[in-house]
C-alpha cells in the first residue's frame, strides 16, 4: 500500500504507511448466536426473540442487562460519538441521539467482511484484529448455565469464521471467542480455531467460571490449555466487556460506602447503570487484578513462551499493577523465580483507550508493548482510526510506527 500523508501540526510532515489496528468491531447480527447452535440448546443460554415486533437479547425470560438486540434490528451508535464523554470533556447530559443515529442497512462495512475491506482501503488501515461486540458481553450474564453459555459461543465461533475469517485476505483477523468453564472443552475449541486459521484469540478477562465456583484462569486446572496455546504461538488477547464476574465485588464495595445496590434499579442504558461512585472506585479493577493473578500464579513461569495482549482495557492501570507486584515481590521473596515486574513486560502487550495518554504508558511500558487500537465504529472509539496518531506527537518517527503498525504485525505474523 502507498504511504498516506497525515498531515501536519504536531506530528510536523510525518507520514506512515497504512496502519494496523489491534481493535476493530464489527457488529453481530441476528443469526450470529443462533445459525450453528444446537437446537437442543435453542432456549439456553443467549436467546433472540421477537419482543413488540423487534429482535431482542433475552437470557432466560430476562433482557440482557445492557444489550438491546442484534445489530442489525436496532439503530447504531455513530462512530466515536462517546469520544468527549470517555475523554472527561463532556457530560451524560451531551449524549444525544447519536446513540442511535445510524441506520444498519446503510453500512454493510459494519456486517460484511469484502464491504470492510473496502472501508479499511479508504481508512488507511492495512489490517485489523475484529473483534465482537455482543459476544464479550454475553458469559457472564448467562451464568451459572455453564453448558448453555459454552454452546451459545461455540456456535457464535462458527459464524464468525464463516462470516468475517479468522484470517481473511490477511487483512481481516477474526478473533474466536473461547471459554475455560470446561478445561478439555477449551483446547479442543482452541485446536477447532487453530486449524481455521485463528493467529489471535479472546478469553474474558476475569475469573474463570467452573462448576465448582470461579477459578483463576492460572489455576493448573488450565495448564493444558495454556501449553496449546504457547506451542501453537497464537496470541491470547483479552478484550473488555460486560461483565458479571465480579458482582459481588461491585456489590460489596456498594455496600461498604452505603449504597444499596451497585447499579441502579430498572436503569438497562448501558452508561447509567451503575452508580458513579461504585464505578470510579472498581474502574479497572477486574482487568488489573486478572493481570495481576497471570503473573502471581506462576502462569508465565510455567509457560515462558506466552504472549497476552490487552485490548479496550484501558492503560492507566499498567503503572498501579507493576508497582503492586514489585512491592509483593520484596515482601515475599520466595513468591517469583523471576521478577513478576519483568514478567508483566516480557510477555504482555497493552492497547491504551484512546483517550489515554499514551506517553504516560510508555513511562511504565516500552513502545515494543504499546499497541494502537481505535475501537471503530464504537461510539466511545474514534471517528477515523488514523486519529490515534495525535496524541503520538512526544514519540520518534520509528516510535510511533512501531505503535500503530509493526508490534500488531508482529504479534500477528510471529
Amino acid at each position: 500500500m502507498a504511504e498516506t500523508d497525515l498531515g501536519t501540526g504536531s506530528l510536523g510532515a510525518a507520514s506512515l504507511e497504512a496502519v494496523f489496528d489491534a481493535d476493530n468491531h464489527y457488529w453481530e447480527p441476528s443469526d450470529a448466536f443462533t445459525r450453528h447452535r444446537d437446537p437442543a440448546f435453542a432456549d439456553r443460554g443467549l436467546r433472540v426473540v421477537e419482543v413488540d415486533g423487534t429482535l431482542r437479547y433475552l437470557i432466560g425470560r430476562q433482557p440482557h442487562p445492557i444489550l438491546p438486540g442484534p445489530g442489525d434490528a436496532h439503530p447504531r451508535p455513530r462512530p466515536g460519538a462517546l469520544h468527549d464523554y470517555f475523554a472527561g470533556r463532556s457530560d451524560k447530559g451531551s449524549v444525544g441521539a447519536e446513540l442511535a443515529s445510524e441506520a444498519p442497512a446503510e453500512h454493510p462495512e459494519w456486517f460484511n467482511r469484502d464491504a470492510r475491506l473496502v472501508c479499511m482501503d479508504a481508512q488507511g488501515v492495512e489490517a485489523a484484529w475484529m473483534f465482537p461486540s455482543h459476544a464479550v458481553c454475553l458469559e457472564g450474564p448467562m451464568q451459572p448455565d455453564i453448558e448453555g453459555s459454552l454452546e451459545v459461543l461455540r456456535a457464535f465461533n462458527r459464524w464468525l469464521e464463516e462470516d468475517w475469517g479468522f484470517a481473511y485476505q490477511n487483512r481481516i483477523f477474526g478473533v474466536p471467542y473461547l471459554s475455560l468453564s470446561d478445561a478439555d472443552g477449551a483446547v479442543t475449541e482452541l485446536d477447532w480455531c487453530l486449524e481455521h486459521g485463528a493467529r489471535v484469540v479472546s478469553i474474558r478477562n476475569g475469573p474463570a467460571f467452573t462448576p465448582d465456583g470461579t477459578r483463576s484462569p492460572a489455576d493448573p486446572m488450565f495448564d493444558r490449555f495454556w501449553a496449546r496455546v504457547q506451542e501453537a504461538g497464537v496470541v491470547v488477547a483479552p478484550h473488555a466487556g460486560f461483565d458479571d464476574g465480579y458482582r459481588e465485588v461491585d456489590e460489596a464495595v456498594a455496600h461498604a460506602w452505603g449504597y444499596r445496590a451497585s447499579q441502579r434499579a430498572g436503569d438497562t442504558n448501558a452508561i447509567n447503570l451503575s452508580e458513579p461512585f461504585v464505578q470510579m472506585v472498581m474502574k479497572h479493577r477486574l482487568v488489573q487484578d486478572f493481570a495481576a493473578a497471570l503473573v502471581s500464579h506462576g502462569l508465565f513461569e510455567r509457560f515462558p513462551g506466552l504472549r497476552v495482549a490487552y485490548i479496550e482495557n484501558g492503560g492507566t492501570w499498567v503503572g498501579p499493577l507493576l508497582h503492586g507486584l514489585a512491592l509483593m515481590a520484596a515482601q515475599n521473596p520466595r513468591m517469583f523465580r523471576t521478577s513478576p515486574v519483568d514478567q508483566f513486560v516480557e510477555h504482555c502487550w497493552v492497547a491504551p483507550f484512546v483517550e489515554d495518554s499514551v506517553e504516560e504508558l510508555a513511562a511504565h511500558l516500552p513502545v515494543e508493548r504499546i499497541l494502537f487500537g481505535s475501537d471503530w465504529p464504537h461510539a466511545e472509539g474514534l471517528g477515523q482510526p488514523r486519529d490515534f496518531l495525535a496524541g503520538l506527537g512526544a514519540f520518534t518517527a520509528d516510535d510511533q510506527r512501531r505503535i500503530m503498525v509493526e508490534n500488531a504485525r508482529q504479534l500477528t505474523f510471529g
